[in-house]
């Protein structure tokens, strides 16, 4: 979506085992990338994009990622924090030596049962899910500009909501 609004195209950057590709937003330039490793490992990609793209503090990055432990259609924006079982954070990480990176976490529901969740996020989801999810993902896309135009606060203030709030 954000490589659609801004005039990218996601291409296979083998080395970096991400899709990825540069855009500006509000004049900065910002590195997409969407690892291709198992989600399990996608702190080995960004090991390989941080110092290919002249990364040079955490605070640089915005992981953007599934989140079982909220609703459908709900984003939460934050800076820091644990990985709360999501594996590819702890591997991200882990390869950047600190939690200190801004997320974007998208709901996707917690289903009934103690170990669905893996299920749960590999299945196609519902029609209505995936109708939520469609919001979500653009409504992700806003949150991204607005923390790169207005800061974390702003962009927590006007995101961190029920997408159809």
């Amino acid at each position: 979506m954000l490589a659609a609004r801004h005039g990218g195209s996601l291409k296979l950057d083998k080395q970096a085992r991400s899709l990825a590709c540069d855009i500006s937003i509000d004049g900065r330039r910002v590195v997409l990338a969407a690892p291709q490793t198992f989600m399990n490992l996608s702190g080995e990609a960004v090991a390989q994009l941080v110092p290919r793209h002249g990364i040079v503090t955490p605070s640089q990055i915005i992981v953007l990622h599934d989140e079982l432990d909220l609703p459908v259609g709900t984003l939460r924006i934050k800076a820091g924090g644990g990985a709360a079982g999501n594996n590819g954070i702890r591997s991200i990480d882990a390869h950047l030596g600190t939690p200190d990176y801004a997320r974007v976490r998208i709901g996707v529901g917690r289903p009934p049962g103690a170990n669905a969740g893996k299920a749960h996020v590999l299945k196609r989801p519902s029609k209505v899910e995936r109708t939520e999810l469609d919001v979500s993902v653009e409504l992700t896309a806003d949150a991204v500009e607005t923390y790169l135009v207005h800061g974390l606060a702003e962009t927590m203030n006007r995101h961190n909501r029920r997408s159809r709030d």
